[in-house]
């Protein structure tokens, strides 16, 4: 009856297949002894899975199998790591426990799945599993990096195999991997890694912009495939003729890629013309490497003539994780711009294979910047103040960031990341210089704290022992060691003017007759709506809570208890509700449903689009598009308070609020053409218009109240159809 039928002879086979192709692909690490430890390893993670089964139906054993190929194959790992791939399940689903692991594998291996194995027990409500899970992976990674590459490979097979998941269990799996996985693979410069698990998040937050632009690449394939080669084919022989030996090739652009460009730039498809970059790979000895890679510079700008502004020397001067290459975007022979990127078979493997290459190379370049951002990482999360929210976005910003050279007065090189400021700069030289900046001297010229530095300058601290860090310091810092050591610094000063505040509440409560006990501090913290009876002591010493607030507060408190109660009473309730699953899914517009909610404004969402409900903790419910830009941070951070939602049909009267961008050629009575489409054609009201026209482009940004999706592309569809319009795309937030 349509019943999965079970082949164990079949799947008997094909887990020996799948073990004997993840012999092959360890076979250039093997060395004596190893074969045996990978076999103990492949029995005992068979036997301890042997009864469990994926979501697919697959037996479970597929998964550490794929994982372990991963981790051999693409990011070119060794036996210790294999065997932990092997076994990275075994601990946590099965009766194995770490000691036994330990006996049987060593002390490494058992710290290694020590790392890899999620944390259980109880969590600060407050704070997200998912991150502290990730602090913990990280706490790891100061003894030993293996757990986060093999880490990064176990997010990449079930990312790959996530189509039989529930849709919620996919949105959130997929934001945790855009937000967190995806910069870590970058900055490990697991480029190939990092570009799959970005176009395979996408596919699941926003499938319908990654199904568009797959088949466009499709479409254009062919067409492309003739463009590099016509392209190539002087480049090689001028190679040949040199006598330089070198693979030269088209190499596509990630779908995500492709559509940050479109985002960013406000394009559509067919103007984003770097679809793909050329790379060329040179063969030479190591004493050779910067020459030739400028030798074929030189010939590449020969032959097309180069962007200047387009010219990247990662050879001089290699990015933080390793990476190393010559970026040049050339002028193609159909007049369109082609990147173009140099460099040779070890840079290339440090690029492919990030880490596992970067320590295979490590001799020759023992003082890598990959070490030193390792440091980093320890000194991070030495500061144990931090609350692993923090923790999580601060890492997060320092992870996708390009550096900037800047020298001391000195001339020592300090790597800082881009955007970094002249603060930024002095907490990099010493935390103690940081805390007491009063300015700096940017190539001998006085300039602010939050002086934004540029590659290439020399800057010079200025410090005052009377200076101390300030709360708005937090808002021009953006490297994670300033944002931590500011931080540590304001909440030790808050402890203690919140100590003082503790007194003078103690005498305040005294004269209105109400008891000083732990019961009524937590019920007044809870009226003024402070997160912590700290939070209530500090503004109660800075006057922002004084006697007047706190008679209303006693008047109140003689009142029934329900009112005084209600707020609380909402939300944990809201809560009991979805833990009780009555609230499977929110319904948008049903009127059946007394639920509190509003629309974010971050997104607008209108009826048609995918949506979730998020939790929050005064404004009810916040219905968000799962393509959101705070999608991302709030499924991954907050995955507990994440709520399905989906539009009922019973909304074509109701209107919603939309943006929409319109770009074109200024012309005379363009205004009124888009208005006349959008009031008569359409009869959708207008909220707002504001247009400016610069050098003959027109450029409108237009607020509209839609009924659905429906409704909104077809208004698209007719805008750009306006003689002069070269472009109308919906944008999220209200600007």
């Amino acid at each position: 009856m349509g019943e999965y039928v079970i082949d164990i002879e079949a799947e008997n086979k094909e887990i020996r297949k799948r073990y004997r192709a993840l012999l092959r692909a360890c076979k250039p690490t093997l060395q004596r002894g190893d074969k045996q430890e990978i076999r103990k390893a492949f029995d005992l993670a068979l036997e301890c899975h042997k009864d469990m089964r994926r979501k697919s139906g697959e037996p479970y054993i597929y998964h550490p199998i794929a994982v372990a190929q991963i981790a051999a194959e693409e990011i070119g790992l060794g036996t210790t790591s294999i065997v932990c791939a092997l076994l990275h399940d075994v601990v946590e689903d099965t009766q194995i426990t770490l000691q036994e692991i330990e006996t049987q594998f060593g002390k490494k291996v058992a710290r290694i799945i020590d790392g890899l194995t999620k944390i259980s027990g109880i969590f600060d409500p407050n704070s997200s599993m998912q991150a502290e899970n990730f602090r913990k992976m990280l706490l790891t990674l100061a003894d030993d990096v293996r757990v986060i590459l093999i880490k990064l490979a176990d997010r990449l097979h079930n990312m790959r195999t996530m189509e039989f998941m529930a849709r919620h269990k996919q949105l959130k799996i997929a934001s945790e991997t855009s937000y967190l996985y995806a910069p870590l693979a970058h900055r490990l410069g697991l480029y190939a890694i990092k570009s799959e698990l970005e176009d395979l998040s996408m596919k699941f937050t926003d499938p319908d912009t990654y199904k568009f632009i797959a088949k466009k690449l499709n479409e254009k394939k062919a067409e492309r495939e003739k463009f590099v080669i016509d392209f190539i084919s002087p480049v090689r022989n001028i190679l040949e003729e040199q006598g330089i030996k070198a693979d030269v090739f088209g190499r596509p652009k990630s779908i995500h890629s492709i559509w940050n460009k479109m985002r960013k730039k406000s394009i559509p498809f067919e103007e984003v013309y770097d679809l793909f970059a050329i790379r060329v790979i040179i063969d030479t000895t190591p004493d050779r490497e910067k020459t030739e890679c400028w030798k074929v510079y030189s010939i590449i700008t020969d032959l097309y003539r180069p962007n200047p502004d387009r010219l990247r020397d990662w050879v001089s001067s290699p990015k933080g994780n390793g990476y190393e290459s010559l970026h040049t975007t050339v002028m193609g022979p159909r007049g369109q711009w082609v990147e173009v990127q140099i460099r040779t078979r070890r840079m290339n493997e440090i690029a492919e294979k990030g880490f596992a290459a970067h320590w295979k190379y490590k001799e020759s370049n023992s003082d890598s910047g990959l070490d030193q951002w390792i440091q980093k990482v320890r000194n991070m999360l030495s500061s144990s103040e931090q609350n692993a929210m923090d923790f999580v976005d601060d890492f997060k910003m320092n992870l996708f960031s390009d550096e900037i050279f800047i020298f001391t007065p000195k001339g020592t090189l300090v790597q800082l990341p881009n955007g970094a400021t002249a603060l930024d700069f002095a907490f990099e030289i010493h935390s103690d210089i940081g805390a007491t900046c009063i300015g700096a001297k940017v190539n001998h010229k006085l300039v602010p704290l939050s002086h934004p530095l540029q590659n290439g300058d020399q800057v010079e601290i200025i410090t005052s022992s009377k200076q101390a860090p300030k709360e708005d310091w937090l808002n021009f810092v953006i490297t994670a060691k300033a944002k931590s050591k500011i931080r540590s610094s304001l909440k030790e000063e808050k402890r203690r003017v919140a100590e003082d505040g503790k007194e003078i509440l103690e005498r305040k409560l005294k004269s209105l007759k109400i008891t000083y006990n732990t019961d009524n501090i937590n019920k007044i913290a809870n009226h003024f709506k402070f997160p912590s009876s700290q939070d209530l002591f500090y503004n109660v010493a800075k006057g922002n809570v004084d006697t007047k607030s706190l008679r209303e507060y006693a008047a109140l408190e003689k009142q029934p208890e329900h009112l005084h109660n209600q707020f609380t009473t909402h939300i944990t309730g809201l809560v009991e509700k979805i833990n009780k699953k009555e609230l499977d899914t929110i319904l948008i517009g049903d009127d059946l449903q007394e639920i509190d909610y509003t629309l974010a404004p971050c997104c607008n969402p209108i009826p048609g689009d995918d949506i979730f409900g998020f939790l929050t903790v005064n404004d009810g419910i916040k219905i968000h598009r799962t393509s959101c830009p705070n999608a991302s941070k709030l499924m991954a951070n907050y995955g507990y308070r994440i709520l399905k939602a989906k539009w009922t049909s019973q909304q074509a009267d109701a209107a919603f609020l939309t943006g929409l961008r319109i770009i074109g050629i200024d012309d005379v009575g363009l205004v009124n053409k888009i208005t006349n489409v959008i009031s008569q054609d359409f009869h959708i009201n207008i909220r707002s218009l504001a247009i400016t026209s610069n050098e003959g482009i027109f450029e409108g940004d237009i607020m509209v109240f839609v009924n659905n999706t429906g409704q909104l592309e077809n208004l698209m569809k007719n805008l750009k159809e306006i003689s002069g319009i070269t472009s109308v795309t919906r944008y999220d937030a209200v600007h």
